[in-house]
């Protein structure tokens, strides 16, 4: 079986929203990709107060600088497509209020046909939580756990209940459903994170950060999953963030993902060989304009197809 492709969609500052994502989307579509995927940044600390993913010294990319409201694009593409799934990878879900995230993935979800897949995550950032965030960035675990549980009540049959320490529901009618159960993914690099993967998601999003650790966090999952008795399949989609060059790095030193479209084509080989059902390829940052956006990811599509993928 063939891996699904998936193409993330233009957010950052070179693009034109209205006009560059349903062009971008229908394209994609077109061309034969399997889904298309936003991610979240909801600002850009200026100066820096913190590192990125909490690193000290580490400096945020500065695609970061401007990012598109995610649910937006996504309700963009929607628009603009027939077939292609509609994902989050990820969406930093306890910056969002639980009730009004799960009533947003619903109608987004009805509205396309059943598309969506809800990729959550708790994020790193404390400017971000100080900005947005439903509770202290010390309480992000319990509230991704509450969100799943609202999102699981509110696309579930009426009369919906729930109690918890930020919503309370009840007993009310809650519309739209969405059009099938949306599948819900999980980022999980730690312990606490794989627990909750194994015990309430559907699937995992594992971020290209080297075929080595991608494969060590796999296996810890797949562990976890065995000593728990899970049953239940788990899906995979990896996010690459590609950087795409018009010619080939030279060197050892190259990273996955970095080059041209040959190398990015190379890199995606050990990754579905782990077992990876699915990979998102990310390739806007670097990328001039949609023009430039749809060359390189028809290039990307048809010599991935070509090379077996």
């Amino acid at each position: 079986m063939a891996t699904r492709l998936g193409l993330g969609l233009p957010q950052n500052r070179q693009y034109d929203l209205g006009r560059d994502v349903p062009d971008v989307a229908r394209a994609a579509e077109e061309i034969g990709y399997d889904s298309l995927w936003v991610y979240e940044r909801a600002l850009f600390p200026e100066p820096a107060t913190q590192g990125l993913y909490g690193i000290e010294g580490l400096p945020w990319p500065d695609a970061y600088r401007h990012v598109a409201e995610p649910l937006v694009t996504l309700t963009l593409a929607a628009a603009a497509t027939e077939r292609v799934d509609l994902g989050t990878s990820v969406l930093v879900a306890p910056l969002h209020v639980p009730f009004q995230l799960a009533r947003s993935l619903a109608s987004l979800d009805a509205a396309s046909g059943g598309r969506v897949i809800a990729g959550f995550g708790t994020g790193w950032s404390t400017d971000e939580y100080a900005a947005a965030g439903v509770r202290p960035i010390e309480e992000r675990g319990r509230v991704l756990d509450e969100v799943i549980d609202v999102c699981r009540a509110v696309w579930g049959p009426d009369p919906v209940r729930h109690h918890g320490p930020v919503t309370r529901i009840d007993s009310a009618l809650v519309g739209p459903k969405p059009a099938r159960p949306i599948p819900i993914l999980l980022a999980a690099g730690s312990r606490k994170a794989r627990e909750r993967l194994v015990e309430h998601a559907d699937g995992w999003l594992p971020t290209s950060m080297g075929i080595d650790q991608v494969t060590a966090q796999w296996h810890a999952v797949q562990d976890l999953a065995a000593e728990r008795g899970r049953q239940q399949p788990i899906r995979t989609v990896l996010r690459a963030n590609a950087r795409y060059a018009a010619k080939a790095q030279e060197g050892t030193g190259r990273a996955h993902f970095h080059g041209s479209v040959d190398q990015i084509v190379e890199d995606l080989f050990p990754y579905v060989e782990l077992g990876m059902q699915e990979i998102l390829v990310d390739l806007q940052s670097t990328l001039r304009d949609a023009g430039e956006l749809k060359d390189v990811a028809a290039e990307l599509y048809e010599k991935a197809r070509a090379a077996g993928l």
